[in-house]
């Protein structure tokens, strides 16, 4: 029944396969690298508040 649906590793070799490799790692890059220092801005924040 699902066979016509692809699992993760194969929708992830189609997608490098056409060449969006470089895309998907900015992408990633511009999501992640913001989120990152978010984190941490609120790790030091919490350390502030608790610690005081």
């Amino acid at each position: 029944m699902t066979a016509s649906n692809p699992t993760p590793a194969e929708a992830t070799e189609s997608t490098a396969g056409n060449g969006r490799l470089p895309l998907m790692i900015v992408a990633w890059l511009w999501v992640g690298a913001p989120f990152a220092y978010g984190v941490y801005e609120l790790g030091l924040k919490l350390k502030q508040l608790f610690t005081g």
